[in-house]
């Protein structure tokens, strides 16, 4: 038997979900943990870990999380604050609205647009306005 502090230690860690193949969920996720999708989801996805679209699930949904990984298709904007990862057997149909970094392996599909801006902490370099004058000639 667990002792009380042990059972409330164990009671405030996340638990990865899982949602799995042959299974269709509508409706909005949104979790501390680790996301898999297997089967198929409908509705917005928010997490502060991981969500991975697997190679069989169908995603309409927009998804946030700290890390995405679509090897499946997702049809939705990604919002991401580390990495996407799209791999080659993954489809985006939607626009990467943020990510520090963004990987497509060879196959993989990103039907949409992308923005990345730099992390607050790094500094962007920036040029000096050139001022530019135009002179007109008579040589014509």
């Amino acid at each position: 038997m667990l002792s009380r502090s042990k059972a409330s230690k164990n009671s405030f860690m996340p638990t990865d979900s899982l949602i799995g193949r042959g299974t269709e969920v509508e409706g909005a996720l949104a979790c501390e943990a680790n996301v898999r999708v297997e089967g198929k989801f409908s509705g917005v996805i928010e997490s502060r870990a991981c969500v991975t679209i697997g190679e069989h699930a169908v995603a309409h949904s927009d998804i946030s999380a700290r890390e995405v990984i679509i090897a499946g298709k997702v049809y939705g904007d990604v919002q991401a604050e580390g990495k996407l990862t799209i791999t080659s057997t993954g489809q985006m149909f939607g626009d990467v609205l943020a990510a520090s970094s963004l990987v497509i392996t060879e196959g993989g599909i990103l039907n949409g647009s992308s923005k990345m801006e730099p992390k607050s902490n790094e500094q962007q370099d920036t040029v000096p306005p050139i001022d530019v004058h135009l002179v007109e000639t008579e040589a014509g």
